[in-house]
């Protein structure tokens, strides 16, 4: 958050709404959002709405939103809003484990800016499911049904991208025949093996709507089966409609995985992530008024298709952001190392007066890290 009110040329003092989406949780009362505060100190400016929410991977997204509609109601005094989605992923020893990992984004959103929502399109899916969850308060390792939360995940999209279609359509294209049309589409990226198979999936929805365009000729036997259950477990139908939306896939959605390739899982911050990658690695002439679709998904379960504009210039994006420069600088080491840093995390979870161990050399500069945990459980954090 420090970086990016640095890097883009404004205070503090422009800020009137701050809210964070995270799953991470180290405290069951205080939010993270106060400690955030605290960088707003010098500047006097302590008149600043939002607060933390939860709803697993989901969190940062919902935070978006009430930045939004912040912005449009009559609450809105001309100040920025600013949201940050923040997790670590880790999971204990299994197959789930590789997938993990961590990440941070700040969201600025004001007026005049490069990427703006397109209004009345936004789709949500509520159900209750339990997919993924973190019963045990001792632990940060969720209690996962891996191959159940994938079916869920699924589900959400098949629904919110129907609603979103339909929305789109009615506002956009005056309800005509013409279909909607996405330049790139942006997931939460649990691992990018499911990303490929939902944007399969996005296009075998689009047949659904439209089974007898002759492009969709090599898939149409599949669509008998709709939006079935046996929709979901039939793999014949998965592989087919993976491999027949492959070219698109790699045109519309590869751009926006670099960092999930490179990082892992981060939950709340994945489809940010996924935006930052697709901007920070397109050009302007790639990307200028062309659309993108969004697509959010948190276990429990909460999902959201919405889309975005891009009407300006993105250089500012590509210039603070360097994703690749950022992730070429990371230090490598071994799996038992990394093992060793799980276990120690394990040992010293709900420690209190306690100094974390670790390098600081290898942190990049502007990093803020951890210093000491008091006796009374109070945090201290250090920047680099």
């Amino acid at each position: 958050m420090a970086n990016l009110v640095e890097n883009h040329g404004i205070t503090f003092k422009d800020i009137g709404f701050l809210e964070v989406g995270t799953e991470t949780i180290i405290d069951k009362s205080k939010p993270v959002k106060t400690v955030l505060m605290s960088l707003f100190e010098e500047s006097g400016n302590h008149d600043v709405e939002g607060v933390d929410t939860k709803n697993a991977c989901y969190g940062g997204t919902a935070s978006v939103f009430n930045a939004v509609n912040w912005i449009e109601s009559s609450s809105w005094d001309g100040r920025h809003a600013l949201v940050v989605a923040a997790d670590i992923a880790s999971y204990a020893e299994g197959p789930a484990r590789p997938t993990g990992g961590a990440g941070a984004v700040a969201v600025l959103i004001g007026p005049n800016a490069s990427l703006v929502f397109d209004r009345g399109v936004r789709s949500t899916r509520m159900v209750h499911h339990w997919d993924f969850y973190k019963p045990e308060l001792a632990s940060e390792y969720p209690t996962v049904d891996g191959h159940f939360s994938n079916t869920c995940y699924m589900r959400s999209l098949d629904a919110c991208y129907t609603l979103f279609t339909r929305k789109f359509s009615r506002l956009y294209l005056r309800n005509s025949d013409k279909p909607v049309s996405l330049d790139y589409v942006v997931f939460h990226a649990p691992n990018c093996k499911l990303v490929q198979k939902a944007y399969g999936r996005m296009v075998y929805n689009d047949m659904l709507q439209d089974p007898e365009n002759e492009k969709y000729a090599p898939i149409k036997e599949y669509a008998k089966y709709g939006n079935s259950e046996q929709s979901y477990l039939d793999k014949n139908l998965e592989q087919a409609i993976t491999q027949f939306s492959k070219g698109e896939y790699h045109k519309k959605v590869v751009c926006s995985l670099y960092a999930a390739k490179n990082i892992g899982n981060m939950y709340t911050a994945s489809v940010w992530t996924c935006l930052s990658s697709l901007l920070s690695l397109t050009s302007d002439e790639d990307i200028l008024d062309k659309r993108i679709g969004m697509f959010s998904y948190g276990s429990g379960s909460a999902a959201s298709f919405f889309s975005l504009k891009v009407i300006g210039s993105t250089k500012s994006f590509r210039e603070a952001i360097q994703i690749k420069t950022r992730l070429e600088q990371r230090v490598k080491i071994v799996p038992q190392v990394f093992i060793k840093l799980l276990n120690l995390r394990e040992n010293v979870a709900s420690q209190k007066d306690y100094t974390p161990l670790g390098e600081i050399s290898t942190l990049a500069s502007g990093t803020y890290y951890l210093q000491r945990i008091d006796e009374k459980f109070r945090r201290t954090y250090c920047r680099v």
